[in-house]
């Protein structure tokens, strides 16, 4: 097995658990490797740090998957923890739909499985990860005997990685149009041809926060992508649900869920630039009960971090100045750089701009399937807050 043995002076990062070893971190790599490879870690005096997968031409040039010096990497490795996961979820209480392996957090980086009824969508985001592709959808085949197999690697962190983007069927093709149970609601799934894995299941426990705040109220979603926010807003008694996205295929896919659950009535949905309806709504007087947000990431990279905040600024100041006084502002940002702190500094900044004060009623990260592991900072990426606007 190849060896790698770190500089004398590494983050201490990687000595408090991290699985991330950078190129900078890299003292000696004793053998030959291509890329893919299973390697032994060593600190600079020959101590063992752990056993992982090795890619030369990727920035992070290792990942850990073990600190154990007996457990050795195979198909077996990847069937008991996929198992672990599954046992994990289970014991908290998501069964039927579920972020099955969220990476880091399931000590298995680079790695996303979403389960979906029965059928799964699994990311393999790196070349080491990518190598037991095979071993991990035998896993899943002996664990749950599952309908269908998708794999979404559309993604341009493989690039990074030297690995080609697809996407496709991994098991004998299945109808990838499929309809999933949420919060007592169902919910069209394109595993095809949706963003990420074809639903965000991170935001499903947040969906059912909002149950107290919106009834009887007229409420506005922007960058309602297919209306789960807008679709539960109804569910739990909104007067008026008011969905809003840029994108024509989203917006259609919101009306097929509202019409799936006898709540077209009551929710309607608009194709339109969400950041200009904003700003053109708060000047023409128009206002609401509830104003809820739920952007796309504004940056994937830390020099655009203050552009990031300065977007999340914007849509909040504008989103606060919609609402009546004693309206609920629901908003929420799923970019991993950006601190819980560094985004409740930035929503108390767009409140007091707008002369509003906030009164918060929770303040919440992704839904528990998606589990956070101090110190592994991208496990926890989603903010969502509710607060009233007085």
């Amino acid at each position: 097995m190849i060896k790698v043995f770190l500089n004398k002076r590494i983050s201490p990062r990687v000595v408090n658990g991290h699985p991330w070893i950078f190129s900078n971190e890299v003292n000696i790599i004793e053998g030959e490797t291509s890329g893919g490879e299973i390697v032994e870690v060593f600190t600079h005096d020959k101590k063992f740090v752990g056993r992982g997968y090795i890619n030369p031409k990727s920035q992070i040039t290792i990942r850990l998957l073990t600190r154990e010096k007996n457990e050795m990497i195979n198909d077996d490795f990847f069937f008991k923890k996929i198992n672990e996961a599954w046992s994990y979820r289970k014991k908290i209480g998501y069964t039927e739909n579920c972020r099955l392996i969220f990476g880091e957090a399931d000590f298995l980086p680079a790695l996303i499985i979403d389960k979906f009824n029965d059928y799964f969508v699994i990311q393999t985001l790196s070349l080491g990860i990518e190598v037991w592709k095979n071993a991990i959808i035998n896993a899943l085949q002996k664990i749950f005997s599952p309908k269908g197999i998708y794999e979404r690697n559309d993604v341009p962190v493989r690039e990074l990685e030297g690995l080609q983007q697809q996407k496709g069927f991994l098991t004998e093709p299945f109808d990838t149009n499929i309809i999933i149970n949420e919060n007592g609601l169902r919910f069209n799934v394109d595993i095809e041809n949706g963003q990420k894995t074809g639903y965000f299941l991170d935001q499903q426990d947040n969906r059912k926060a909002i149950e107290h705040i919106v009834k009887d109220a007229d409420v506005l979603g922007a960058f309602c992508y297919t209306g789960t926010f807008e679709i539960h807003a109804a569910k739990y008694g909104a007067k008026k649900v008011l969905g809003l996205d840029i994108s024509e295929n989203a917006i259609a896919q919101a009306k097929k869920n509202a019409a799936l659950n006898n709540l077209e009535n009551i929710c309607s949905f608009e194709a339109i630039n969400a950041f200009d309806a904003l700003k053109e709504w708060s000047k023409d007087g128009r206002d609401y009960d509830v104003v809820m947000l739920d952007p796309p990431a504004f940056t994937k990279s830390r020099e655009n971090i203050q552009k990031a905040v300065s977007g999340y600024k914007e849509i909040n100041l504008r989103g606060i100045k919609l609402l009546k006084k004693g309206g609920f502002l629901v908003t929420s940002s799923c970019t991993n750089l950006v601190s819980p702190e560094l985004f409740l500094q930035t929503i108390n900044d767009a409140a007091k701009d707008a002369k509003r004060k906030l009164r918060q009623v929770t303040f919440k990260a992704q839904s528990s399937d998606h589990p956070i592991i101090n110190g592994i900072e991208n496990t926890n990426y989603l903010k969502f807050l509710i607060a009233e606007v007085l």
